[in-house]
């Protein structure tokens, strides 16, 4: 969904950024959670990446201001590559905890067990309920179970799990149809022209007030809409008083309608492709488009639209 790839530059954010936009958050969070011990997949300040194992100080820093700053329910969300033994596993948790972190979220599905061993994934599950108790949410639980049950150990190539789960297992893939989906794994979706998708628009995603991402770059990520930002999230203030849009054609385009977005992209050379598997799909093409022509201040990072087929 993010384009993720060990290719990126190792751009990590400064302890600086880190508080300036934790600090703004904790003014607007203030009050809005009942249960500032609780976290849930959409309850909570969640820090992730990317991986955040790659930099544990750096994530036991923030966890700190984090404390610091009164965040209420924050977790980390994790692959596990790094729990390699008991003993790593526990000392890193608890020193997590020791600094304020109130739960984790394991990733458990076909693509991380492409590399990383469920044995860790595992062990990750188990000391982090002795860790943080209840505060452990496994996503998705699902594949977890079934991994079990298979008797799994080690990694399992994408089309291996297949051949063991059975094709009916990719009804539970959340394979939301957009970042690296429709380039790497379009084949599994019906395809429909660019018109197919006119007379809707982008509206509801770009302008909901919950699950939104501040990524390393400090850009204000609306929902799951990677390489568009809302402005800087050091400077929430600004953004909440409201967007200029006449200096943001393409935001203004996803707004009113995706066919002005399709005319914008024609506009500077778009050509439309034989299909697109989802309105995110048209849309993240035509933004690819652009972004590779000149700079557009709400696509961004651009790195993210160089790394879609990695």
């Amino acid at each position: 969904m993010y384009a993720c790839s060990p290719r990126w530059r190792s751009d990590w954010i400064s302890e600086e950024d880190a508080e300036e936009v934790l600090a703004q958050l904790a003014a607007k969070l203030h009050g809005r959670y009942p249960y500032p011990d609780e976290i849930g997949i959409n309850y909570g300040v969640h820090f992730t990446g990317g991986e955040p194992f790659l930099n544990f100080e750096l994530l036991l820093r923030v966890t700190e201001i984090a404390r610091r700053l009164g965040i209420p329910s924050t977790f980390v969300e994790t692959n596990c590559f790094w729990c390699r033994d008991n003993e790593t596993t526990k000392e890193k948790l608890m020193k997590l905890r020791d600094a304020g972190l109130k739960g984790i979220l394991i990733s458990a599905n076909p693509f991380v067990l492409e590399h990383i061993p469920f044995e860790r994934t595992e062990r990750a599950a188990r000391i982090g309920e002795e860790v943080f108790g209840g505060n452990v949410i496994i996503y998705q639980r699902f594949f977890f179970d079934q991994f079990r049950r298979l008797g799994l150990k080690g990694t399992l190539p994408f089309e291996g799990y297949l051949q063991k789960a059975g094709l009916a297992s990719l009804y539970h893939m959340e394979l939301l149809p957009m970042g690296r989906v429709p380039y790497k794994l379009g084949h599994l979706f019906k395809k429909h022209p660019a018109a197919h998708f006119f007379g809707q628009s982008c509206r509801r995603e770009l302008i909901r007030d919950w699950h939104i991402h501040i990524d390393n770059y400090c850009n204000f990520v609306p929902g799951y809409c990677a390489g568009i930002s809302l402005g800087d999230a050091r400077d929430m203030d600004a953004i909440c008083r409201g967007i200029d849009l006449t200096r943001l054609p393409v935001l203004r385009a996803l707004l009113t309608d995706l066919k002005e977005l399709y005319e914008l992209g024609r506009e500077f050379g778009y050509e439309e492709k034989e299909g697109y598997i989802s309105k995110c799909h048209l849309c993240l093409d035509i933004r690819r488009h652009l972004a590779k022509l000149r700079e557009f201040e709400e696509l961004k990072p651009k790195e993210f639209y160089d790394r879609l087929e990695d």
